[in-house]
Parts: C-alpha cells; structure tokens; sequence
C-alpha cells in the first residue's frame, strides 16, 4: 500500500488519538520524544517507517476498531522503546503509554488496555480481544507487503541485528519465520486474512530457503 506523506500522517494521528484519549492536552513534547525514539540510528526496521505504515493500514480499517483511539495510541507506543540487545522492549514501551495517560487524565481501564495492546505485540501469544487482533495484524502487516518491500523489511531486520554472527543470525530468523509460517492463519481478522494471508505465506517461504540455502554445506 502506499503510505501517506510521513509528517502529515503522524501528526494527523496523533491529534486524533491523543485528543480522543487525554483529558488534559499532552504537549508537543511527548510527540516530539516518540518520534525521536522511532528515529534513533541503531534502528534500520522499527523506524518511523514502520510506525507510519502501521498508521496508514490503521486508517484504512479505523472503523473496525472497538476502541479506535485505543488501537492507535498502542501503534504509537508499540516500538517506542526498543533495544535490540533486551527482550523487554514491550513491556518499557507499554509502561510508558500508561504513564503518560494517566499523567494526562485518562480513565485507568483505558491506560491499562493500551497498555495491555502493546504487551500484545510481543507476539508470544496468539491475541485475544478484538482489537488486539487488529493492532497485532497491523503490527505483521509487512509479512503480506510486495516482494520488493519485504525484500526491504528483510534487509533492515538484518542490519538492526548486524551484531549477532551470520550463522547464529540465519538460525534464530529462520525459526521466527518459521513460527509465523506454521500458524494456522498468520492474520487474525478477516480483512487482513483477505488482503495479506496469501502474500505472507509465500514471502515467508521464500524467505525461510533462503536462509535454508545460506546454511548449506554448498553455500558459498
């Protein structure tokens, strides 16, 4: 899909969110911190990027969200932290959403649920609620991307993780890969399923040969 002018899309997402969930205004800089976060040089994938295709495919189907603002406020903060040598990057993120929430007036049960949709995106378990599926299949929308942006996506995973060895590398990500390819359905909602599934399916098995194929004796 065609992702809209980046700076226009986030501050259009942001306004609508934030302001849908804040009782009191939460100032610029919030904003300014997360995209600041989303454009750190040690990310090559979790990137502003990524973050504004998530909100371009999370317009497209804002309708069927329960909790449209929910969803979106959890988009924002599903990456915001991210350290490529920890494994609670999620959990950070999340307790960060709820902080500055609840800092800025919102109902706990709505902090605690967009805090409960990023801890959704650990991806450690099939999602629950509603919009839960939603936000996960946005989150794995670049599963279904076309051949040249996955090839993309690929490389940028890759390079996030240049510091881990080749060899160690092609065996983690192909048991990533693997684990998704395995699901009975990939994407939980009908119109991702739709739109992605069948896509998906053949960008990850041509992903999970080529790793194959890299760890073969014969490889060069």
């Amino acid at each position: 899909m065609q992702t809209p002018e980046p700076t226009d899309l986030l501050a259009r997402s942001w306004r609508r969110c934030a302001g849908a969930l804040a009782a009191r205004p939460i100032g610029p800089a919030v904003f300014d911190e997360l995209v600041a976060r989303y454009s750190e040089p040690h990310r090559k994938y979790h990137t502003l990027q990524h973050l504004a295709e998530c909100l371009a495919h999370f317009e497209a189907v804002r309708d069927l969200a329960e909790q449209p603002a929910e969803v979106e406020m959890a988009l924002w903060f599903h990456d915001a932290i991210y350290d490529t040598q920890r494994h609670d990057n999620e959990e950070k993120s999340a307790d960060w959403s709820c902080e500055v929430l609840l800092a800025h007036g919102t109902a706990a049960a709505a902090a605690q649920r967009v805090h409960d949709l990023v801890m959704a995106t650990r991806h450690t378990a099939l999602p629950a609620s509603p919009d839960e599926q939603l936000l996960v299949d946005i989150d794995l929308s670049i599963l279904g991307a076309g051949g040249e942006r996955f090839a993309e996506y690929e490389q940028q995973i890759r390079d996030e993780y240049a510091f881990v060895p080749p060899a160690l590398f092609r065996q983690k990500r192909g048991e990533i890969l693997q684990g998704f390819l395995d699901r009975p359905v990939i994407y939980s909602t009908a119109h991702f399923r739709e739109t992605l599934e069948a896509c998906a399916r053949a960008n990850l098995r041509k992903a999970i040969a080529g790793v194959a194929s890299a760890t073969s004796p014969s490889a060069p």
